[in-house]
């Protein structure tokens, strides 16, 4: 892969923290795609990569939720300190490649990108692959995690310390996100989802439609001065292939849907960020759902079987 010419490199951010989510692990889970390869499968593709370590951040002091949101604090300094950390490699013209860590990064690490795109005037899009919405507030939660809120505030609603982040209210507006492989949302989440106006690509539409038209849409309107950042939360996938996360939710993409979905998006050449979130090794089989996600990074990053011509030509 040729990363997009405005880029030098790739950097990979450890966010070891599971303040965000409802059950602890996913801390680990910086250290389990290391230890699958994540650096080496994309330095195979001539690419220069840095590691920059991991982020030191408070730890999860495992309290019940105050005024509607869990570990409040802490969420809002790990996003802090991702936020930073990714915006330092956006300006030095790298690809930042989060490593998680719960999905509420999502929120530190797309403020980032929301205002370096601000900056060098890009069109940002965000594609948020994940089995669930994202899009609780304190009002709709029914557990007060704060991993299931980080697209409600990327939107503007939820606690001011995290809306604000980068400077800009609403960070992204509904139009720049596409979420996809949706198939588990809250009663009240579901209303606020469809008030929002998000475009919202769920395992039925993909069901109907199949993976090679869902990207299609997902994609429509992407062109050269856009700024293309992926979400992966690793239960996007089926429990079946990626037992290791820790909200399994059945009837996910299996193992070449989710792969073409990957393709798809590397055929643009237009990857500028990506986060990968959620991957709890200690659910997991002798480390297969963190390989799997390198596998899957890889086809983001241009592996195919074939040497194929890019699309339109």
């Amino acid at each position: 892969m040729s990363l997009p010419p405005r880029l030098q490199g790739v950097s990979l951010i450890g966010a070891p923290t599971d303040v965000g989510a409802g059950r602890i692990g996913a801390r680990m889970g910086p250290s389990a795609l290391r230890v699958a390869g994540i650096g080496a499968a994309i330095a195979a593709f001539g690419l220069d990569v840095r590691d920059c370590g991991d982020l030191q951040g408070p730890d999860n002091p495992d309290q019940p939720a105050v005024d509607g949101y869990r570990h409040l604090p802490q969420v809002v300094r790990w996003n802090e300190l991702l936020y930073g950390a990714v915006l330092a490699q956006l300006q030095a013209q790298r690809l930042p490649v989060v490593l998680g860590g719960d999905h509420c990064l999502g929120v530190g690490s797309i403020s980032a990108v929301a205002r370096h795109c601000r900056e060098t005037g890009r069109r940002l899009r965000v594609l948020w692959l994940d089995a669930h919405a994202d899009f609780n507030t304190a009002a709709l939660t029914p557990s007060g995690n704060l991993h299931g809120m980080p697209v409600a505030c990327l939107c503007g609603h939820g606690p001011q310390a995290l809306t604000q982040l980068g400077g800009q209210v609403p960070i992204l507006a509904p139009q720049d996100i596409r979420q996809i492989g949706v198939r588990s949302v809250d009663a009240g989440e579901k209303r606020f989802v469809h008030d929002i106006g998000i475009e919202v690509f769920d395992m039925r539409y993909i069901d109907e439609k199949g993976m090679r038209h869902t990207m299609e849409q997902a994609l429509l309107g992407t062109a050269a001065d856009t700024h293309l950042h992926v979400s992966l939360d690793v239960d996007f996938l089926d429990p079946e292939i990626a037992p290791g996360v820790g909200t399994l939710v059945r009837g996910g993409p299996h193992y070449r849907e989710a792969q073409l979905c990957m393709e798809m998006i590397a055929d643009t050449g237009l990857l500028a960020s990506l986060d990968v979130v959620e991957l709890n090794p200690a659910l997991d089989v002798r480390n297969q759902t963190a390989e799997l996600a390198v596998d899957l990074i890889e086809s983001l990053f241009g592996k195919s079987t074939l040497m194929r011509r890019p699309p339109g030509n």
